[in-house]
């Protein structure tokens, strides 16, 4: 990339300006955090806000490269080798400090050892790493990823993979057996004595999974307006770790609408969000979080102008979502990540970033986005021109609605779906998606749901009578509300 284009950028994971040199530990926790991750470059000489190339002056320019190496050998551990350089912009001399991705970490401060002196990069900041995150960067420099690692407290054929073996039959057409098992190292074995993976325990629907893996769930919540707040509607997906994404997508073609158009006498349906990409976005945080993080899950937050999907740890180091049409791969899951391709859930190594671009080539009022909130990748979906369809007085309406069909889902019972072109009210909506996970409301309910006062609320629940989309059942007090079948 050329300086032009460079000055142009935030700071953010690789890049990071100063106007002059940096305190010295400003400068080697940057370096530390650059090496401890896809690597990065210091500009010295440009000021950061307002962005400007102030220069640095050129009889000053040896004297700075050679504080700037020995602050680096003197403070890093182990040893880092940065490139130092400068170039003539306009005339103004900026001096570059290149980080290389390190093959030896973690990398932390001399003086203050691994634990307290490891660094990371998150976004444009420098931050100390937590004990599971320096664990991560050994196995790294070992090849060793997480779910690898086998499990000693649990017997292989003590395991409950029934659900898992079930799933993993159906969709390859090929028995689970101990071989199958062995073959994809979803065993490990030592001493002779052969033990379950992480891979394997996540895989599978046994106790010891909630006991070891809680977090390893994704969390789904449909808000009502901009931010969090109340809900309109929410799930939490336990489901074995290969069934959870397609819950989870479930989840977000139910809180999102679908239109039509009609090109001559073809009627072309519309969802307002780009779900392939969706779909892939959900999949890789599934895939490739990191599961040695504990206390994080993955969390899907729906609202009327965007779609959140976060999930645990950073992203990897030699992924760029601003390059997506350049076929990346890394897998951070490496015992996972071929299971989950043998069931088909991944199609083919690099596709997936070729593949939401592509989608999102069709929905120019959608912008797609990307950050790392803490120790978490972000994926953010937006509605560009919400704002100015808010103004125009736009409702959130569910617009493809042709009455009630009733489906059973894996776990046996009833759902609903909808699929016509009548538009409701937000407020009847949030009713019917309550009862698509239960099987009745009850005034009372529905009051403490829609939080509009009784009056108004039976207005809703008996529009949606009229409508023959509900029942009412009951009498007085105990008056109470179901989905109406076929």
């Amino acid at each position: 990339m050329k300086i032009a284009e460079i000055i142009k950028q935030s700071e953010c994971r690789k890049f990071e300006f100063k106007e002059k040199l940096p305190a010295k530990a400003d400068l080697y926790k940057t370096v530390i955090a650059f090496a401890n991750d896809a690597g990065g470059e210091i500009f010295i000489g440009i000021k950061d806000n307002p962005r400007k190339v102030v220069g640095v002056s050129e009889e000053s320019i040896t004297k700075v490269e050679e504080q700037i190496s020995s602050i680096i050998h003197d403070n890093c551990s182990p040893i880092i080798l940065p490139d130092i350089f400068s170039v003539n912009y306009q005339g103004k001399h900026i001096v570059i400090v290149r980080i290389y991705k390190g093959s030896n970490s973690p990398y932390f401060i001399k003086s203050k050892g691994k634990e307290k002196g490891t660094y990371i990069r998150v976004g444009s900041t420098n931050r100390l790493a937590s004990k599971e995150i320096i664990e991560e960067l050994e196995r790294q420099k070992q090849n060793i990823s997480f779910d690898s690692l086998p499990v000693y407290s649990k017997k292989v054929e003590e395991l409950d993979i029934a659900v898992f073996r079930k799933h993993f039959e159906e969709e390859t057409g090929e028995k689970f057996t101990k071989a199958v098992m062995r073959k994809m190292e979803l065993i490990s074995k030592e001493q002779n004595k052969e033990f379950p993976t992480n891979a394997l325990v996540l895989l599978s629907s046994d106790e010891i999974r909630k006991k070891l893996f809680p977090y390893a769930k994704i969390e789904c919540a449909r808000f009502k307006g901009t931010v969090p707040g109340d809900f309109i509607d929410q799930k939490s997906i336990e489901n074995p770790l290969s069934l959870q994404a397609e819950e989870a997508y479930k989840f977000v073609l139910r809180n999102i609408s679908k239109g039509s158009t009609y090109e001559g006498v073809y009627r072309k349906d519309r969802w307002e969000y780009p779900i392939i990409a969706i779909r892939e976005v959900i999949r890789n945080a599934v895939i490739h979080r990191d599961y040695s993080l504990k206390g994080k899950d993955i969390k899907i937050a729906i609202f009327d102008d965007k779609i959140e999907i976060t999930s645990p740890g950073k992203l990897m180091p030699t992924i760029d979502y601003n390059d997506m049409e350049s076929g990346q791969s890394d897998i951070r899951n490496k015992i996972l990540a071929p299971v989950f391709k043998k069931l088909g859930i991944i199609e083919q190594w690099g596709n997936g970033l070729r593949l939401i671009a592509k989608e999102l080539e069709k929905y120019p009022e959608i912008k797609m986005e990307w950050s790392e909130p803490e120790f978490a990748f972000r994926i953010t979906f937006v509605k560009v021109n919400y704002g100015q369809e808010k103004e125009k007085g736009k409702s959130v309406v569910a617009s493809n609605y042709k009455g009630l069909r009733t489906i059973t889902d894996d776990y046996g019972r009833l759902r609903t779906i909808m699929d016509n072109y009548k538009e409701l009210e937000t407020e009847e909506k949030q009713i019917l998606i309550y009862l698509l996970d239960n099987e009745k409301v009850k005034r009372k309910e529905a009051v403490k749901l829609l939080n509009l006062g009784k009056s108004k609320t039976y207005d809703v629940l008996d529009s949606l009578v009229k409508k023959g989309l509900i029942l009412r059942k009951g009498r007085g007090r105990g008056t109470y509300y179901i989905l109406k079948g076929e």
